[in-house]
């Protein structure tokens, strides 16, 4: 009888423990979790001038190739290598004894021609007189006037390898076609050269101002055209573009964009686009790879949020945790533009007056009340 009430006793403890388990279990399900202190900012809507850094590399603004125009040997080097020369200033002289002599001779066929000329014209003339009178047949007139024609031009014809003459002795002075900055020289006095040789004698680079031909993706330009066909950017009259150099440094002048090409280069998918800068110092040599920042345009309405306040969801897709009006945090998809500073430009998902979650975004999750407090600026960025 004993044994039997202990068992009872026992399985009666037994369940009223279990109960008690059960009953604190259940409250404890019933609690709602506690709100999670989050930092926020409010967002606002402001101008904000939009850029684009894109590669560069710069070009000389002119360049010319100096090539010998007529055969002959150097006698002459007349400047300094790497140094500057003026349009038209003398570089080269080609030995010109040939083409001296061949001046001479034709100076000479030129008094020939002339004295052929005063002789048929007086024929002419005569026989004009004589064939009035009859006194010549109009076949000797005719021979005779042909002849006098023929002596006008051969007077032309001399003139005119007078002027041949002339040009080929000048171009045997290799004068410089532009003014600028001018290389090494492939040649040294002795050396042959010929007219129209592969083989430049030198060139010249105008670098004040100086060309930066920058490569823009085609991607990019569409999605450029396609905000300021939106009305998203307002486009400014002129481009503004500055430069960073290879060392880090920023370029102390302002270039302005000039013109951007027509096609798209099939291999790389990029459209060359040329700016133009000053040089006075020669700082900007040609070849050189710059990085340059291209003011596109005016956002009138531009959200900015501060980087560390987007996350990616598995989809890689942005995320920006939202406070509604209860105080409850609300995930919502968005698109970020550029990267201004440590912000992002959102173009969709968020606007005016959202209340977004920058600080405690590990400690919450959608549809968790929160405590929010507000951030200034500075903290926020």
């Amino acid at each position: 009888m004993n044994n039997k009430l202990r068992v009872a006793s026992a399985i009666s403890l037994a369940l009223w423990l279990s109960g008690c388990d059960m009953s604190s279990h259940a409250a404890s399900q019933d609690q709602t979790p506690p709100a999670v202190p989050v930092s926020i900012i409010e967002l606002k809507s402001q101008p904000q001038a939009i850029t684009m850094e894109l590669p560069g590399r710069s070009r000389a603004y002119v360049e010319a190739e100096v090539r010998p125009q007529v055969n002959g040997i150097v006698l002459a080097r007349s400047f300094t290598e790497g140094g500057y020369v003026e349009q038209g200033q003398s570089l080269y002289q080609i030995d010109d004894a040939t083409y001296a002599a061949a001046l001479i001779s034709t100076k000479a066929e030129l008094k020939r021609a002339e004295a052929a000329l005063a002789s048929t014209g007086a024929t002419a003339k005569r026989f004009r007189e004589l064939l009035k009178t009859k006194a010549i047949s109009q076949q000797d007139f005719d021979q005779a006037e042909a002849a006098y024609l023929e002596a006008k031009a051969s007077v032309a014809v001399a003139k005119a390898a007078i002027h041949n003459a002339n040009i080929n002795l000048a171009y045997t002075k290799v004068a410089a076609p532009i003014s600028g900055q001018i290389s090494k020289s492939s040649v040294t006095p002795g050396a042959l050269v010929t007219a129209n040789q592969a083989q430049a004698l030198a060139k010249i680079s105008q670098l004040d101002p100086i060309n930066v031909d920058i490569s823009q993706s085609s991607t990019q330009m569409l999605r450029l055209k396609q905000r300021i066909a939106s009305g998203q950017l307002h486009q400014p009259e002129s481009a503004q573009v500055r430069l960073i150099l290879e060392d880090g440094s920023v370029y102390s002048h302002q270039g302005s964009m000039k013109f951007a090409e027509v096609t798209v280069n099939e291999t790389t998918g990029a459209v060359t686009l040329r700016a133009e800068f000053p040089n006075p110092d020669g700082l900007l040599l040609p070849g050189m790879f710059v990085r340059t920042i291209i003011t596109v345009g005016t956002d009138p309405a531009a959200i900015l949020v501060p980087q560390k306040a987007i996350t990616r969801n598995p989809r890689g897709q942005a995320l920006a945790m939202v406070v509604d009006a209860n105080n409850k945090v609300e995930s919502r998809i968005v698109t970020t533009a550029e990267a201004i500073d440590n912000q992002w430009l959102i173009t969709s998902g968020l606007k005016e007056g959202d209340k977004i979650v920058v600080e405690g975004l590990q400690k919450i999750r959608p549809g968790a009340a929160v405590v929010p407090s507000v951030m200034n600026d500075a903290k926020a960025s």
